[in-house]
């Protein structure tokens, strides 16, 4: 069961349902090198690739919103803080 559901930043641009319209300006979209790290360094590293998102923690079981935001990565991580999932923008 989730504990809270999590906040989102607002998206730069709606509607928002396609990446290659509103999120590649060159930068990566997705990060597969972060699963395992741990989720602090891993939304370190997000930042420093992609200042145009915003990555936030999310432990796992954790509820979100579903909606897709281009200035958005998820970054769920296990019980011991490690990238569980690929983040992603979303």
């Amino acid at each position: 069961m989730s504990r809270w559901w999590h906040p989102f930043p607002p998206c730069l641009e709606l509607p928002c349902g396609d990446p290659s319209k509103c999120c590649d300006r060159g930068y990566p979209l997705q990060w597969p090198e972060l699963v395992g790290k741990e989720g602090e360094e891993a939304k370190a590293i997000i930042m420093k690739e992609n200042p145009l998102v915003t990555p936030i923690i999310v432990p796992q079981g954790d509820a979100v919103t579903h909606d897709y935001c281009c200035n958005r990565v998820w970054v769920w991580v296990d019980e011991k803080n490690h990238v569980k999932y690929v983040p992603k923008v979303g």
